[in-house]
């Protein structure tokens, strides 16, 4: 029997699935009242089951644990299996046992779901039938699908750490920056849990431009203002533009685009050079590259309004977020109006503070923190407002010209039940007719 660990949009996906394949299974969550309980309940998956407390008689008649990514190797559960050599193994490579077209793996510390995103907008433009799934938001078991020519995976470093087999056809690293290190012992451990990707591809993609990735022995190298003849993709930069080559001959240039910033410029590298190891055409991934808006609320292009550009990045919860988009519209716009505020997470703000003097022309301050974060921002018009429509509002009569962006910085949950919640009201006020 199979025990399902973890009853969250993944171990749901692998429930479904193993009804669907008369395959039986136990699930087991630590909590009583796990977040998909309603839904495995009214789709009868509940057949043998425990809630509560990890319990050793878990593993009773257990021949294999297919794992959660959210639950760590130090949990009792986890324990308890290695000592009886149980198989352990992730969602994914579960699905790659089933799936019959070539996988993308791609992972990294940022970047990840918008190279995903991206080629698989190439891979579509290319009229091919490609699933988009992962850590992207798609549980992978929800995407196999018999008529799929290709499958583009996002993969997280805890869905790495549970995978023994795999095999991907290509595979990236975007970069790697120290990240989850509640999770791990070290940053050198994350690392590894990142480079592991390399293990399970027939191609590897190398970001050259990363100093821990660049001395991997690669079949398709890309970088950002790099000198090698060995990469197939670089961008150069000049003036705060950004020009991609392919094969030393110039394909599309960051005035081309609607995303904006350094960093997705390696994004859009990343996508080009997997797109080009599976056979994707240059004109058709430059043309999918053009349109491209974007993940939703990361940096996402929302739309013009009498030559303003208006950003919705209410993905950004934290101060460097907030800066990594302000230093992205400002190579583009000389003019920007910021919207941020929330509430504050217990960190240093100050450089974030910083840069809003000097680049942002207005701010309008929302939320618990919006007291605070006046007091702290010099060098640019600071105003408090009371909520998200008075402060579009006031954007739109202010902004002549450049860019109005929501980059909060800061948590939701003053003002919205999340993040997503946020961007969409934003999203709404901004396209509502005056």
């Amino acid at each position: 029997m199979k025990l399902i660990l973890g009853l969250g949009v993944t171990g749901l996906s692998v429930a479904r699935f193993f009804i669907r394949n008369n395959i039986p299974f136990r699930i087991a969550d630590s909590r009583q009242e796990p977040p998909m309980l309603k839904i495995s309940n009214n789709e009868n998956l509940l057949h043998d089951f425990s809630f509560g407390d990890w319990s050793e008689s878990l593993l009773d008649d257990i021949s294999e644990v297919i794992i959660s990514p959210g639950i760590a190797e130090s949990e009792s559960i986890v324990r308890w299996i290695r000592a009886k050599n149980i198989s352990i193994i992730s969602d994914i490579e579960l699905f790659g046992r089933y799936v019959k077209a070539p996988m993308i793996g791609i992972t990294g510390s940022n970047g990840k779901s918008t190279v995903t995103q991206l080629l698989g907008e190439m891979a579509l433009a290319s009229s091919l039938k490609a699933y988009i799934c992962g850590n992207i938001g798609n549980p992978v078991m929800e995407s196999i699908n018999d008529d799929a020519e290709l499958y583009i995976v996002e993969l997280s470093s805890y869905q790495l750490d549970y995978t023994n087999q795999l095999d991907l056809f290509a595979a990236v690293i975007t970069n790697i920056s120290p990240d989850h290190l509640d999770r791990y012992d070290n940053y050198e451990a994350y690392i590894s849990s990142k480079l592991s990707i390399y293990n399970y591809c027939k191609h590897k993609v190398i970001n050259f431009s990363d100093s821990l990735l660049s001395e991997i022995n690669g079949d398709s190298l890309y970088g950002v203002d790099v000198n090698d003849s060995k990469c197939k993709f670089i961008a150069k930069t000049d003036k705060n533009i950004h020009r991609i080559y392919y094969k030393n001959e110039e394909i599309i240039s960051s005035e081309d685009l609607v995303i904006v910033g350094a960093h997705n410029i390696e994004n859009i590298l990343a996508a080009l050079s997997l797109g080009d190891m599976i056979g994707l055409s240059i004109t058709n991934m430059v043309n999918a590259t053009k349109v491209f808006k974007g993940l939703d609320h990361r940096l996402e292009f929302v739309t013009n309004i009498n030559s303003v550009d208006f950003f919705n990045d209410s993905k950004s919860t934290n101060a460097i977020s907030t800066i990594t988009a302000i230093n992205a519209l400002s190579e583009r716009y000389e003019s920007i109006i910021l919207i941020a505020g929330g509430i504050a997470k217990n960190e240093d703000y100050s450089k974030m503070f910083q840069l809003i003097g000097k680049k942002i022309q207005t701010v309008f301050l929302i939320g618990e923190s919006k007291e605070l974060f006046s007091e702290s921002i010099k060098g640019c018009s600071v105003n408090i407002v009371e909520s998200m429509e008075e402060a579009v509002i006031l954007s739109k009569k202010l902004a002549k010209e450049g860019a109005v962006l929501l980059s909060p910085g800061c948590a939701s949950f003053d003002m919205f039940s999340d993040f997503s919640e946020r961007g969409l009201v934003f999203k709404q006020l901004v396209l509502q007719k005056e």
